[in-house]
C-alpha cells in the first residue's frame, strides 16, 4: 500500500538488502502537464523527499519502494552495495530524467546515535520512491511510479496522475508558524572557551583549522509546513540549492544549502570551495566595501585556500585532469561567500558515492587536519551535528549523481525545530566575530520561521 509507514517498511527493506536478497523492480513514467509538488511531500507521516538544484532540476517524492541504511566506516560500500542489488534488476519504461534514483545522506559522523531531534536518520539512509515527479527546464514533467510488477506499477502511475493533476499545480508559501522562544546550544561565554581551546591547538600545530557549530532550539507557534517553507526559501534564495528528508518517523530535516559537495555526470567531475563569509551591506555602497573588505582579509583568504588545497589533494589521486577556476564571490540575500569552483575529469569510472566519501569533511565543515579536527569536535561541541554539514542528495543506477553540503538547514517535529550554523576558526580568529558570523548563518532559515 502507498501509505505505509515509511519508517517501518524502510528499516524491513534495508534488512533484506543487507541479507543479500535482491528487489527486482518496475519503473514507468508518463509526461504531465503540470502537477502539485506540495501533494507529493505533504505527508510528514510517510517517507517523503524533495530535491532541487540551482540549475532547475527538481524532484518531489513519496513511499519506499527500496530502502538502504548503513552504520560505521564502511557505510559508503554498504549503501552501494545494497543499491547496486535493486538498480541491477530495475526496468525502467520511460525517459532518462524520469529515472529512479536513491535520496538521501549521511550523518556527519560515521557513528552518530538516532537520538532526539535525530530521530529515525541512521548515519546513512537512502530510499528509492514509490512515486515521484520530475521538473526539468529541458525535459519537461515527469510522473513515475515504481513498484514490484508491471500491473502494480500502471496502477500506481494512473492513481497517483489522477490524484496530482486535480490539484493546484503551485505549492503555496503559506505563513511562517512564528517564534516562540529559542535557546541555544553555547553561550556566548562558552563559545569563547570552544575557541580559546581551538586556539590552543592551532598554535600548538596539532590543528590548522577546525570548524565549530552552534545548535539553536526553536519552538513554534504552530507545526512547520516544510514545504510551504522550501518554497519561500527558493524566492529568496534561487541560487542555493533546496531539499527535505523525511522517513515517516521522527523529524524532517531539510534547508538551502548554498554548497555543493559534488556532481558526477560520467567522467565529469563538479566540486567547489565555499570558505570565508560577510554580511550583505543595506547599500550597493555597503555591499561592495564588505565584499572588497573580505577579498582583502588574509585570515579569511587563509581558510579559503585550505579548503581549496584539500579538495585538490582529495580529488587528484582520482582524476586525469583537475582545474581549479579563480576565485569569486557567491551573494546570497543576508551573506556573501568567497567561491572556487573546482572541475575534474576521472582517470577510471567511479561511483559518485566514491566521490562522496572521498571530499567529506571538506575543511568548511570539518577542517585540516581532518582527523585533529574530528577529535575537536568531538570533544568541543555540545550537541550531536546528526546530518548537519553531512552529505545529502541522490545517485543512480550508474553511479551518477549530485550531493550538497547539509549547511542552512533545521531539523522539525510537531512544534520544535533545532537549527545549526558553525564557522571556520584559524589562527587570529576573534570569539565575538566567529559568533556574529554564526549568528548571521542562522537566519536563512529563522527568517523563514518567524512571522512577519
Amino acid at each position: 500500500m502507498d501509505r505505509t509507514p515509511g519508517g517501518r517498511r524502510l528499516a524491513a527493506e534495508s534488512r533484506s538488502l543487507a541479507d543479500g536478497e535482491p528487489i527486482e523492480l518496475v519503473s514507468r513514467s508518463c509526461e504531465v502537464d503540470d502537477v502539485s509538488f506540495a501533494a507529493v511531500v505533504d505527508a510528514a507521516d510517510e517517507s517523503r523527499i524533495l530535491w532541487a538544484t540551482p540549475e532547475g532540476l527538481e524532484i518531489a517524492g513519496r513511499g519506499v519502494a527500496a530502502g538502504f541504511s548503513a552504520a560505521g566506516p564502511d557505510r559508503y560500500d554498504a549503501i552501494r552495495r545494497q543499491a547496486d542489488r535493486v538498480f541491477d534488476r530495475l526496468e525502467h519504461g520511460g525517459p532518462t530524467v524520469a529515472r529512479p534514483r536513491a535520496f538521501g545522506g549521511f550523518s556527519f559522523h560515521d557513528g552518530s546515535d538516532a537520538d532526539p531531534p535525530w530521530t529515525g536518520f541512521d548515519p546513512a539512509s537512502f530510499v528509492v520512491p514509490q512515486v515521484f515527479v520530475t521538473r526539468d527546464e529541458t525535459d519537461g514533467i515527469w510522473l513515475t511510479a515504481v513498484a514490484d510488477d508491471r500491473e502494480a506499477v500502471d496502477a500506481r502511475l494512473e492513481r497517483w496522475r489522477d490524484r496530482l493533476t486535480d490539484g493546484p499545480t503551485m505549492c503555496a508559501s503559506g505563513s511562517a508558524p512564528g517564534v516562540e522562544s529559542t535557546e541555544r546550544s553555547t553561550s556566548p561565554e562558552r563559545w569563547a572557551e570552544q575557541i580559546s581551546r581551538a586556539l590552543d591547538r592551532i598554535d600548538d600545530g596539532r590543528l590548522t583549522k577546525v570548524v565549530l557549530a552552534q545548535a539553536l532550539s526553536v519552538d513554534l507557534t504552530v507545526p512547520v509546513d516544510v514545504p510551504a517553507t522550501l518554497e519561500r526559501l527558493r524566492r529568496q534564495y534561487p541560487s542555493c540549492y533546496r531539499f527535505l528528508v523525511g522517513h515517516g518517523v521522527g523529524g524532517t530535516f531539510f534547508g538551502a544549502p548554498p554548497e555543493q559537495l559534488v556532481s558526477k555526470r560520467g567522467e565529469r567531475v563538479g566540486t567547489e570551495a565555499l570558505a570565508g563569509s560577510a554580511p550583505r551591506g543595506r547599500t550597493p555602497e555597503a555591499d561592495e566595501e564588505y565584499a572588497e573588505r573580505m577579498l582583502a582579509d588574509e585570515k579569511l583568504r587563509r581558510e579559503h585556500e585550505l579548503v581549496v588545497d584539500a579538495i585538490r589533494e582529495q580529488l587528484g589521486p582520482l582524476a586525469s585532469e583537475l582545474t581549479v577556476s579563480d576565485r569569486t564571490l557567491r551573494k546570497l540575500a543576508t551573506i556573501q561567500h568567497l567561491r572556487t569552483p573546482i572541475s575534474a575529469t576521472l582517470e577510471t569510472d567511479r561511483h559518485v558515492l566514491e566521490l562522496v566519501e572521498a571530499l567529506h569533511p571538506t575543511p568548511a565543515v570539518g577542517g585540516v587536519p581532518p582527523e585533529s579536527a574530528w577529535e575537536t569536535i568531538h570533544e568541543t561541541e555540545t550537541f550531536d551535528r546528526g546530518w548537519y554539514a553531512a552529505p545529502v542528495g541522490w545517485f543512480d543506477g550508474s553511479g551518477d549523481g549530485e550531493f550538497a553540503v547539509a549547511l542552512r538547514s533545521a531539523i522539525t517535529a510537531g512544534e520544535s525545530a533545532t537549527l545549526f550554523a558553525g564557522n571556520g576558526i584559524v589562527a587570529d580568529s576573534d570569539p565575538d566575530d566567529e559568533w556574529e558570523e554564526v549568528q548571521l548563518k542562522f537566519r536563512p532559515i529563522l527568517d523563514e520561521l518567524r512571522e512577519r
